[in-house]
């Protein structure tokens, strides 16, 4: 019993380290690909190389090519990736950031109280 709870865990284990190596190189494709038409023809191969080993059941045939799989990720990866203009790290990123405090922008447009 004990060895299969164990033998199931791998497993779970395993299916989420293919499935953040699928996203995580679907992302690098797509900063590797100036436009969309291209970036679906690298999309669909990549989607092929993982579709031909959904099939593999051996344990250690699975962690040898999860482990080929990132180091091909890290190879592979793209120097500068894109990254959205308002995302962390992007151009507009804090573009416009809090005032300090102790400064109070009055938004009444001309009918703050000094003015009555």
């Amino acid at each position: 019993m004990s060895a299969s709870a164990g033998f199931l865990a791998r497993r779970a284990a395993q299916k989420e380290r293919v499935r953040i190596l699928y996203r995580r190189a679907l992302r690098s494709t797509l900063d590797w690909a100036v436009h969309r038409h291209l970036f679906y023809k690298d999309a669909s191969d990549l989607r092929e190389k993982f579709e031909a080993n959904k099939h593999v059941e051996d344990i250690e045939t699975i962690e040898r090519l999860i482990a080929d799989g990132e180091a091909a990720y890290q190879k592979w990866r793209h120097p500068d990736p894109y990254i959205v203009p308002w995302a962390p790290g992007g151009s507009k990123f804090h573009r416009n950031p809090q005032p300090p405090s102790g400064i109070e922008i009055v938004y009444d447009y001309g009918l703050e109280e000094h003015t009555k």
